[in-house]
Order: C-alpha cells, then structure tokens, then sequence
C-alpha cells in the first residue's frame, strides 16, 4: 500500500520535502518514523490525513502522514 509521508522543516534535511513510499499493510506512523530514520523525540506533531495521528494508528492505501519537529524562536 502506499503512504504519502510530509516532512516539514529540520526533518527534510537529507530526506526531501514530500515522499511516497510503499509499505506493508498494517504499517503505523511510528514504523514510519523508525524506517525514515527520524528519533520519536524529534516528532512534536503528527499528522494523519490532517488530522491529529497516534504513533501507533494503522494507516490504509493513500493515506498522508505529516511530520513537524519541535519549533523554537522568539
């Protein structure tokens, strides 16, 4: 099946902007993150289909999952 997978800001660095890859059925967010290399404390918001995900929701065909890092400034 295949997942379309966001990333936003610090976590593009060395994987690109927008990826689409294609997994088991029964993959999760949380596998996702582990496969793209990306450590659980560098996830702030997760994003399923726009609205908010869980690390370990099962994601079908099409599906989006968009990843934000901690943001800081002021």
């Amino acid at each position: 099946m295949e997942v379309k997978i966001r990333l936003f800001a610090t976590l593009r660095e060395g994987r690109g902007k927008v990826l689409s890859k294609d997994f088991e059925a029964g993959v999760t967010p949380g596998l996702i993150i582990e496969d793209l290399g990306i450590p659980e404390e560098e996830v702030a918001i997760l994003l399923v289909n726009g609205r908010d995900g869980d690390l370990e929701q099962a994601l079908e065909d099409g599906d989006v999952v968009s990843i934000f890092p901690p943001v800081g400034g002021g």
